[in-house]
């Protein structure tokens, strides 16, 4: 039912204050977990969905990102002169092929939804993916893999969502679901930001979706929302009735690295599941408990 998706949109013009003085030079989506910027998790993450044109919507001091997927001649000789080929490997095994890569200004720090409207012109008419890079997921099969094999049964739009306690629903986009399997949910409203005693659930919407083009018509034509910001929400209330819609309860577990403790849960979760490092890293743990 539905078709390839072929691009995704990375909504990367944050301003990361949560982590000053770390990010007064760099993006957080440089921040690092383990050994790899958060932004290389979600561009691997896209692809190993067989995405392949990688969208960034940036705004100033972003520019690391970018240099981050583009070829260093210097390092690379230097690593090649000094016969670490293992090292060179590496990073040829994860750098975009040239042209995969395109990156558009946000400019006014109008919201997501604003964000992904950025991004119109260069996703065109054809269901899109939405990586969001502060949400990490670590998981068997990659978060957006299981949300592409969704949306080939279903077509329309797909969301991943989680089980939130009723006390953080005001932290998140949560579903007013029809009907519901246990794994998939067919989704009949969405309310953004909701008081818990307001909330129609706990299923809360992460940092992953599957769009149809038709979002960008409801996104030029909504107005600011909850925080003077134009909601991404907002605009996906609009295609509900109209295209199918599911939220899916993705297998993995999910590290909010926006937040500080939810980053440093991350290194751990991400470090134990490292054979290179697990071991070392448990010992100290324990020494340090």
């Amino acid at each position: 039912m539905g078709h390839k998706i072929r691009k995704a949109v990375f909504p990367v013009a944050g301003l990361g204050t949560r982590f000053l003085p770390a990010t007064k030079a760099m993006p957080k989506e440089m921040l690092t977990v383990v050994d790899k910027p958060v932004i290389q998790y979600a561009l691997e993450e896209a692809r190993a969905a067989g995405i392949e044109d990688f969208i960034f919507v940036t705004g100033r001091n972003k520019t690391a990102l970018e240099d981050h997927f583009d070829y260093s001649y210097e390092l690379q000789r230097t690593l090649e002169e000094r016969g670490k080929l293992e090292a060179l490997e590496a990073i040829k095994r994860w750098l975009p092929k040239p042209g995969q890569v395109a990156s558009i200004r946000q400019q006014l720090p109008l919201g997501l939804g604003h964000a992904v409207l950025c991004a119109k012109n260069l996703i065109g008419n054809e269901p899109f993916a939405v990586i969001l890079p502060d949400d990490l997921v670590l998981s068997k099969t990659p978060c957006m893999q299981q949300l592409v094999e969704v949306h080939e049964e279903t077509g329309g739009n797909v969301v991943a969502v989680e089980d939130v306690p009723r006390e953080d629903t005001k932290k998140y986009g949560i579903l007013d679901v029809s009907s519901d399997d246990g794994r998939l949910a067919t989704v009949k409203g969405l309310v953004e930001k909701p008081a818990p005693a307001e909330a129609p659930s706990t299923l809360s919407i992460i940092g992953r979706y599957i769009l149809t083009p038709s979002i960008f018509g409801h996104l030029e034509t909504t107005g600011k929302g909850a925080g003077g910001e134009i909601q991404l929400t907002d605009g996906m209330v609009k295609l509900l009735g109209h295209e199918p819609f599911h939220g899916l309860r993705f297998e993995g577990a999910r590290y909010d690295c926006g937040d500080k403790i939810g980053f440093l849960e991350a290194n751990i979760a991400f470090g134990l599941a490292r054979s290179d490092v697990a071991s070392e890293l448990r010992r100290i743990i324990a020494a340090l408990a």
